[in-house]
């Protein structure tokens, strides 16, 4: 089995059923397929083949799903990346890569339009008319209807997902259909998703959980998807009444927001079997708001690790009542978990440690960085730099992440990458960012600059630098000029009492 002969055989199966939902357009799994067909055909007279990186960058449209399973059926490596990156980030995953195809949604195409004429790549857009640059439905509608058989085995590669990580380059998590399906599998037994689940799609399908544990899952079993380009706490309780959706995956913040939401009560929410959130737990404050906002008792977290699948655990919807914060007890289905201390021993009661991830659904490894591979990969096992504890009850509760990485409103962001970027200012000299609370987000980015002399409107001047640098959400929101930053013997930067400085204002 792979990722392609999934939605083949829904082809097949569920010939006559509405499986994709895209604005105005309500697609059965066949129609579906047969563009996919002749999407995959066009591709293969360009190039596309088994092995060969094909970049997808678009929303949550139509289109990306006729993309992602189309270079699939070819034995290709879909790369699908985040829509808010920049031209320069965009610039750095066409490099490493080494994708020799990119196909961007027309929305997206400010990002794409400079680097059209320095990659002599295969460009191809969801817009009629650009010069130099293909038209996806030309594609389409040129394909022939020979029908390709996707050979892949559950052992070859599938999917490359981009994450930063704490050196700040971006790296290339490679994932074999079999990892794609373990987690998949995990979700639909866990969350109960079937052949008659609705399922909302509103948060990145270029990120790991939306993409593999939602996408694949509902795939797997031939459910219903709804797309949405974007959130807004509007649109997500429209679509949710109108297409009376059953299970939902969103960040805390989308919770936050939407519970926030004057007009709630109007909506028919009662569809819903399962709100699923992740990437950071919710407090016991925050749970019985949205419980209440919401109208139910069907909150579910699950926490993971992109690297991992994503797979990890997860918090009932029955343990919310007594332990909301916590993210479980136990990991999910095809997974196991272990919490160690600096020995390598599993901890003991409310001792802290770093937390390891072991399951079919590990990826592969980084693309060409062995090192990094073997660092985060032994044994079999994720390390995955979070820092959590086990309550008396046998509940795990993450208290921090080991490589300082920040969770804002659901989206990492990793300090290195961005510190990298405000150092090349003229005027700054040294940079440390940290996370700091934020009622809404749970965390907030918060950067103290050492620079050669004062600078006015320091805020304003590190955002106005980093606009066309970086995506908008890695962009720090608070700033601070400090005259050094606190350093260790051996010259590392102290960020503890960069934190306490914060925490003592």
């Amino acid at each position: 089995m792979n990722i392609s002969e999934l939605l083949a055989r829904n082809g097949r199966k569920f010939a006559n059923k509405v499986g994709f939902i895209s604005g105005d357009l309500r697609l059965t799994y066949k129609e579906v397929d047969d563009v996919v067909n002749r999407l995959a055909n066009a591709l293969k007279n360009r190039g596309v083949s088994r092995g060969k990186k094909v970049v997808l960058f678009s929303p949550n449209t139509i289109e990306f799903v006729y993309s992602y399973f189309a270079v699939q059926r070819l034995g290709a490596i879909i790369v699908p990346v985040n829509a808010k990156l920049t031209t320069g980030e965009l610039k750095y995953i066409i490099e490493h890569s080494e994708a020799k195809t990119f196909i961007g949604h027309h929305i997206l195409w400010p990002q794409v339009a400079p680097l059209i004429n320095e990659y002599a790549i295969d460009w191809i857009s969801t817009a009629p008319g650009i010069v130099g640059v293909e038209n996806l439905y030309d594609l389409i509608e040129g394909g022939t209807n020979d029908m390709i058989e996707c050979d892949l085995t559950e052992d070859d590669l599938s999917t490359m997902l981009y994450t930063s990580g704490t050196t700040g380059s971006p790296k290339g998590v490679l994932f074999s259909c079999r990892n794609i399906l373990t987690v998949a599998t995990m979700m639909c037994i866990e969350t109960g998703i079937n052949d008659d689940s609705i399922l909302l799609h509103m948060m990145p399908l270029s990120h790991s959980a939306p993409l593999h544990l939602f996408f694949a899952a509902g795939t797997y079993v031939g459910a219903t998807h709804v797309l949405a380009p974007t959130f807004t706490p509007d649109l997500l309780l429209h679509l949710i009444s109108k297409e009376k959706v059953t299970h939902f995956f969103g960040a805390p913040i989308v919770y936050l927001a939407t519970a926030n939401h004057p007009e709630i009560n109007r909506y028919d929410l009662t569809s819903v079997k399962r709100w699923v959130y992740g990437a950071a737990p919710l407090s016991a404050p925050e749970v019985q708001f949205i419980q209440e906002k919401f109208k139910t008792d069907q909150l579910m977290c699950v926490y993971g690790l992109t690297e991992a699948g994503p797979n990890g655990t997860y918090l009932s919807p029955a343990e919310h009542s007594t332990k909301a914060g916590s993210v479980g007890k136990r990991a999910a289905l095809n997974c196991e978990i272990r919490i160690i201390n600096e020995n390598g021993e599993d901890v003991g009661t409310d001792e802290i440690g770093e937390v390891l991830l072991r399951g079919d659904g590990n990826m592969v490894g980084y693309y060409k960085n062995e090192e990094a591979t073997s660092e985060t990969l032994r044994n079999g096992w994720i390390y995955t730099g979070d820092m959590a504890k086990i309550d008396e009850d046998g509940f795990i509760w993450i208290v921090d992440r080991k490589k300082d990485l920040i969770i804002s409103g659901g989206v990492n962001i990793y300090p290195t990458e961005v510190e990298n970027v405000l150092k090349t200012h003229p005027d700054i000299v040294d940079v440390a960012i940290i996370g700091v609370p934020h009622k809404e987000w749970g965390e907030t980015a918060k950067a103290f600059i050492v620079a050669s002399k004062p600078i006015d409107n320091l805020d304003q001047v590190c955002r106005d630098f980093l606009k066309d640098k970086l995506a908008k959400y890695k962009i720090p929101r608070l700033y601070e000029q400090i005259d050094e930053l606190p350093r260790n013997a051996t010259g590392k930067i102290l960020k503890q009492p960069l934190r306490e400085k914060v925490q003592n204002k």
